[in-house]
């Protein structure tokens, strides 16, 4: 399913869960016909149950409402919570769900990390943001930093379109021999307004939005700012970066350093020396942990989804962002990201760095081949495809009683 770039769209930027969940939800309470939705994470805190309430008022007025949600990253939520869906009407999915083996669960690889809303076929909302009060800052120090964009224009028929196959299409996953890669769409006439939709896969997009960051590097000529929480790409990108600084690039890198799991910073931090020396201008950021997955370049070109710039996303998991060439886009999302160097990052100076030894380097060496190519060989494996599981709807005891009472009514749904 290729993908093409897009004139005459809206395109407003969306900063963590107290604009994000707002905007979707007035989005929601406005629909007439259809909500479709995936998400890696959807918890059953208030972030979840405010999501729950909306999509059940809008499934209750005749609203056809789609979900779909990784059985790894939604795993836990309880059966009262996802039957108050189905009783509604909300046709409920969950994408590779695998029983825990021993307390734990089997299902690591192949993830939907797709974080994508589609209303009424006309609004398309992506991003980093999952439905978890992590994602708004009364949650505390560890409430995340995050972006999305909300469209409105004829990208979204690609969206829509996209997403209505993903949710009817079993096969998400062919095997490494019947891979056919493709190259991204070029945009031949940058202007305003612009977008196209880029996705990842396991068949033949499954370099998509690595390309688009290559390329991106490749034609720099100012500045370019990468926000990106779980940083470890492959070298090819790597590479562009520090060449990007040679030629005379401005090259900020933002990853985290207040890292929800510690071994980003571990991993992160290997690829200092190989970066900061050439140029490339690194900034940790330490206020809470980052999320984001965005990037710009020089005036007009701008990226936000749901990839991170790691071994899981760039070999494995399902993806998706949205790259964009407005000037008013990126001018806005790139005084956002300046705006967090300034005020909430530690620039990683040459003086950090660890000085490279001959057993540092080895190690480095060894440890970044093995973590970069790990999930790729895992990917080369033989594996089950993944599957998508319909939850039934239960049946509704207010409605069994009455038709108890009232047999003309035996044949209606419950």
């Amino acid at each position: 399913m290729n993908m093409e770039w897009r004139d005459g769209n809206r395109i407003k930027l969306l900063e963590n869960g107290e604009e994000f969940f707002p905007a979707l939800y007035e989005r929601i309470g406005k629909a007439t016909k259809e909500v479709l939705l995936e998400t890696f994470i959807l918890f059953e805190d208030k972030v979840g149950k405010a999501l729950q309430k909306n999509l059940i008022a809008a499934a209750e007025r005749g609203v056809r409402v789609e979900v779909l949600v990784d059985g790894y990253g939604s795993a836990d939520l309880s059966d009262e919570f996802v039957n108050a869906f189905t009783a509604a009407g909300v046709r409920f999915r969950y994408y590779d769900p695998r029983p825990a083996f021993m307390g734990m669960r089997t299902n690591l690889f192949r993830r939907l990390h797709r974080k994508i809303v589609v209303v009424d076929g006309l609004i398309a909302f992506i991003g980093g943001i999952n439905f978890s009060a992590e994602h708004l800052s009364d949650y505390g120090p560890e409430a995340k930093q995050d972006y999305a964009v909300e469209l409105e224009g004829p990208v979204v028929e690609d969206i829509h379109r996209f997403t209505l196959r993903a949710l009817y299409k079993e096969d998400h996953h062919r095997n490494w021999w019947g891979r056919r890669s493709r190259l991204p769409a070029h945009n031949a006439q940058p202007g305003d307004a612009q977008a196209l939709f880029v996705y990842r896969d396991n068949d033949e997009h499954d370099t998509d939005i690595e390309r688009h960051y290559i390329d991106m590097l490749r034609s720099a000529r100012r500045e370019v700012i990468i926000a990106n929480a779980y940083f470890f790409p492959g070298y090819r990108l790597l590479k562009e970066m520090r060449n990007a600084a040679r030629r005379g690039v401005r090259v900020k890198l933002i990853v985290q350093g207040e890292p929800d799991m510690p071994i980003v910073k571990v991993g992160a931090r290997m690829l200092y020396n190989y970066l900061v020396p050439e140029g490339v201008q690194i900034y940790e950021y330490v206020r809470r942990p980052l999320h984001g997955k965005v990037a710009v370049k020089d005036d007009g070109w701008s990226t936000v989804g749901s990839s991170n710039l790691d071994p899981l996303s760039l070999s494995l998991n399902l993806e998706a962002n949205v790259v964009i060439h407005d000037t008013a886009f990126t001018g806005q999302l790139r005084a956002n990201l300046n705006g967090l160097i300034e005020r909430d990052c530690q620039l990683i100076d040459k003086t950090m760095v660890p000085k490279q030894t001959y057993w540092h380097l080895a190690k480095s060496v060894v440890v970044f081949h093995f973590l970069r190519h790990f999930p790729a060989w895992i990917g080369w494996l033989p594996a089950h495809t993944p599957k998508l599981a319909l939850v039934a709807p239960p049946v509704q005891p207010e409605l069994e009683m009455q038709d108890r009472a009232e047999p003309e009514n035996e044949g209606a749904k419950p």
